[in-house]
Order: C-alpha cells, then structure tokens, then sequence
C-alpha cells in the first residue's frame, strides 16, 4: 500500500466513521427556537465527536492495515 493509498483509505474510513458518531448523545430540544430546526441537537460536541472519530477510524485503519500487509487476505490471488 503506498502512502497516497494509505491516506485515501484513512480519509474514507474516517469519514465512514464520522457518520456513525454524529447521532451518539444527540438530543433533540423540547422547545426549539423560533426559525431553529426541530431536529437540530442542543449539544453538537463536534469537537470530542472529531476526536473519538479519529481514534476510531486509527484503529479500524490499523487493522485493515494489517490485514492487507499481512497477506492473509489477499484479492491478488
């Protein structure tokens, strides 16, 4: 895996990962501002969702890396 593949590949998985954390905690308001979205999360914690994100997607990456390094898996074959 060259580098430029490795960085697509942790940019897809973080993205991948990043939609699974955004709902985590999320709570909508009992009274929503006039002109707010009903739907809109009282506390985004965009920040620790960005950081749990990337640990997570470092992890997830690390195996796939393993994986494919390793050869015990292989699509060459």
């Amino acid at each position: 895996m060259t580098p430029v593949t490795a960085v697509a590949v942790y940019i897809v998985i973080w993205w991948l990962v990043l939609f699974t954390v955004l709902p985590w905690g999320a709570q909508a308001p009992d009274n929503p501002e006039p002109g707010h979205a009903t739907s809109a999360p009282i506390r985004p914690r965009l920040l620790l969702k960005f950081a749990i994100t990337t640990v997570l997607a470092g992890v997830v990456f690390a195996i796939l890396y393993w994986v494919i390094t390793s050869g015990w898996f292989s699509l060459r074959d």
